[in-house]
């Protein structure tokens, strides 16, 4: 089925009969496999969070320059919204979103490495440039065998070091631009729940009387935004409640867009629209991708079994495999789980261990 538009897809061509859906269905069209769709989705949350509004939100709440400003003024901060690239993959969708600077830190004998969104934004007192990276993870482990807040340091590091030659030159260090590297965190454990830390560089005396000029270390801060749903009504903070709000993928898109617009006066454009439409299409289907490859797999054994109680049986094992599968992947909580598995919260615990 179209997520779009719930029409028949054609699987020859992978697209739907229906004109409304067809262009945002070409989009999908290489969603065929569980992997792919995840894929996807992380791609559009990276999209949603390249929107300049949804960035001026971040800005004011977790980088200290721009904490008393307006949203609107924080968006004229951002730098000038670029047409993004044509996409690889012939027949995409064009969209409009904020590239900025290159993605990709090249620095020799230093190796390559990726960012998720990175841009300019320039302070608005100072007109001073600050280098921002935002990265997106939503990882199984909120310690994925090392700590998120290193990697940021070591992201934030590289971007000082990447200036060399490009902001300033040898030894004019004074013209070297701050920068922050802001990681959100979703599905953060339920013992840190919905939280905000910033770390970075501070002079300590060991014995004093050497001038405190914070303008010339205060060079480098890597902010951590922890995301948990399910603890969200324990926050009162607006800024964490609208982060969870915006990547929920359990609440529709219209019942967000409400919300949006109605609590934290976020305008609803086209783009954001779309974006927030597609991130719920797109975990619809990596579920019902998920079920429909359980009940293929329940039928298999079912009929091995035994035509009647063997296909039951094979059906309900595939079932519970892909529920534990979509728990473990962050997609539905345990009580959702358990309770479209028709068990007890406590009886399902037992499949995920």
């Amino acid at each position: 089925m179209c997520p779009f538009c719930d029409k028949k897809i054609d699987k020859n061509t992978s697209t739907c009969k229906n004109k409304k859906g067809d262009i945002l269905n070409t989009e999908l069209s290489r969603t065929l496999t569980i992997a792919e769709a995840k894929e996807q989705y992380d791609e559009n949350c990276k999209n949603i969070l390249s929107n300049k509004v949804i960035l001026a939100w971040i800005l004011r709440r977790t980088v200290k320059e721009f904490a008393v400003y307006s949203i609107d003024k924080i968006m004229e901060c951002i730098e000038k919204p670029t047409v993004s690239k044509v996409c690889v993959n012939p027949g995409l969708t064009n969209h409009q979103k904020i590239t900025g600077i290159n993605t990709e830190d090249a620095v020799n004998e230093e190796g390559v490495i990726y960012y998720d969104l990175r841009f300019f934004a320039i302070v608005p007192k100072t007109q001073e440039k600050i280098r921002l990276i935002i990265n997106v993870e939503a990882q199984k482990s909120f310690y994925p065998g090392y700590h998120i807040e290193t990697r940021g340091i070591f992201y934030a590091a590289r971007m000082l070091s990447a200036q060399l030659g490009t902001e300033f030159a040898i030894p004019n260090y004074q013209n070297l631009k701050k920068v922050y590297s802001i990681w959100i965190c979703m599905n953060a454990p339920n013992y840190i729940g919905n939280a905000i830390s910033e770390y970075k560089i501070a002079k300590e005396d060991i014995i004093s009387g050497i001038p405190d000029n914070v303008e010339a270390y205060d060079k480098l801060s890597v902010i951590m935004i922890c995301l948990n749903q399910k603890k969200e009504d324990q926050t009162n903070d607006s800024f964490l409640k609208m982060m969870n709000l915006l990547l929920n993928s359990h609440i529709s898109a219209k019942e967000k867009k409400k919300i949006l617009q109605t609590d934290y006066h976020i305008p609803m454009t086209i783009r954001l629209g779309e974006e927030l439409n597609l991130m719920c299409n797109l975990s619809d289907l990596v579920e019902e991708e998920a079920r429909e490859k359980a009940l293929k797999e329940g039928h298999a054994k079912g009929h091995a079994k035994g035509r009647a109680e063997g296909r039951a049986e094979g059906i309900e094992e595939g079932k519970i495999t892909t529920l534990v599968g979509l728990v473990a992947d962050k997609i539905l909580s345990v009580d959702e789980a358990a309770k479209r598995a028709g068990v007890a919260k406590k009886d399902f615990l037992k499949y995920l261990h």
